[in-house]
């Protein structure tokens, strides 16, 4: 059965929303009613494409995103405007992929923008076509976000309907169109040349890396892949500029601009902000989550995903930014996290998580393909009080087996990361399943 609603977005939220310091949402009503084309020009869209098509070059556009530093939002953090220059090439035509698969565990933020925004991320793509020479551009949306797919759909005819797509946009000289493409549901697809082996037929398994695909990608062309909401912030860099994208972040954060930010689990107020780019972990649990269901208490928690490491309460004054959680030992991901409450099992948690990245698991290279089954076997006896005391250095040895560099993508080292950090501070709770 679908989830029709989204968690909470904003109820907490203590700043007034205005476009000057919430890019992302402003439009957005309580009633999370999509915003259609017409609201949507109402409240300054497609400005951004028309000032782009008169006054900016395709080389003006990317030098503009690269002096910004916005970094992807799905989770790797790469700095879009030089992964933007690496593909734009003169008379050389390319494709543009927008990655909406988004089958990480606990993360809901693009969902969001693919329902209520859709023309946002249009207008993005639009004018990321045109820095990067892009005649033609593709959604590769997971076939379970059966609405957002029928709202794309719709935003799609109307912006062709008012020549925001298809031939001469707007009287120029520039063409572009978005087609949808709905993936059968695999986790491995928001890998990049995994998403182009499946859109272009194949079975979705990484690719070699060199060549990347800004240099050869879909159908041997060069091709840009962006996440939904990298892409949703572009607008808003050419309209307002630079500074004042610098200037959205707080101090002490490395990454720039504001991001969409959440908060699941036994919580008095579960949901979905968008937040400065540097805010502590404790601001979203205190100010915005409002803490714990009372008869509840905070044991550990995920900043970004399933695939980050599990840190304790203790480390809740951290920065979300990727400076700040790095000296943490883990990823800043999907910035959606997770709290985990103290009736939870350390080890039963793991065991679902490393059971979903198992089942999602390509199985391309014997790291993943042996390794997690083998994680998941041993989890489950010791979960089963069968466990063994060589059990856990096997579990510390297959993990770094699952490492960057001995793995042929990065989905086993996502894997790895939150059994790496269990065992770091939760050792005592593996130790008490061995006989």
């Amino acid at each position: 059965m679908r989830n029709k609603r989204l968690p909470s977005f904003g109820t907490a939220n203590l700043i007034k929303k205005s476009k000057e310091t919430h890019p992302l949402t402003w439009r957005l009503n309580k009633e999370g009613n999509t915003i259609w084309l017409k609201e949507y020009i109402k409240k300054d869209g497609y400005l951004a494409i028309k000032r782009t098509l008169k006054e900016l070059t395709p080389e003006e556009v990317i030098k503009q995103i690269k002096s910004s530093g916005l970094k992807g939002r799905g989770g790797a953090g790469f700095i879009t405007g030089i992964k933007w220059s690496l593909t734009n090439k003169k008379n050389v035509k390319t494709f543009l992929l927008c990655n909406a698969d988004e089958m990480e565990p606990n993360t809901y933020k693009d969902r969001l923008l693919l329902e209520q925004e859709p023309h946002l991320l249009i207008e993005g793509m639009i004018i990321a076509a045109y820095a990067n020479n892009s005649n033609k551009g593709y959604i590769f949306i997971r076939g379970e976000y059966i609405d957002a797919i029928n709202i794309i759909n719709i935003a799609i005819k109307e912006a062709r309907n008012k020549n925001f797509l298809g031939k001469n946009i707007l009287k120029s000289d520039f063409s572009f169109d978005i087609f949808i493409h709905s993936g059968a549901g695999r986790y491995i697809c928001g890998e990049e040349t995994a998403l182009i082996n499946s859109l272009e037929g194949y079975r979705a398994n990484p690719r070699n890396k060199p060549p990347f695909p800004g240099q050869i990608g879909v159908w041997g062309k060069p091709t840009v892949v962006n996440n939904v909401e990298t892409l949703c912030n572009i607008p808003s860099i050419i309209t307002n500029g630079v500074n004042w994208y610098h200037k959205l972040c707080l101090p002490g954060s490395e990454d720039n601009g504001t991001k969409l930010m959440g908060f699941s689990g036994k919580l008095k107020n579960p949901g979905l902000w968008e937040l400065p780019m540097g805010i502590t972990a404790m601001e979203i649990f205190e100010d915005y989550a409002f803490g714990m269901i009372n008869g509840y208490k905070l044991k550990a928690w995920q900043p970004g995903g399933a695939s980050t490491g599990i840190l304790l309460p203790q480390h809740l004054k951290v920065q979300m930014c990727s400076n700040g959680i790095l000296k943490l030992g883990t990823r800043i991901g999907t910035a959606i996290l997770l709290a985990i409450d103290n009736t939870i099992k350390i080890v039963s948690f793991l065991k679902n998580i490393e059971k979903f990245f198992y089942r999602e698991s390509c199985g391309w290279c014997s790291p993943c393909r042996e390794g997690l089954p083998w994680i998941v076997n041993i989890l489950k006896n010791l979960e089963n009080n069968k466990g063994k005391y060589k059990d856990i250095d096997i579990l510390i040895d297959l993990t770094r087996q699952l490492t960057n560099g001995k793995t042929f993508c990065g989905h086993g080292p996502g894997a790895a990361e939150p059994l790496i950090s269990a065992i770091k501070y939760f050792r005592n709770e593996f130790d008490k399943l061995m006989v």
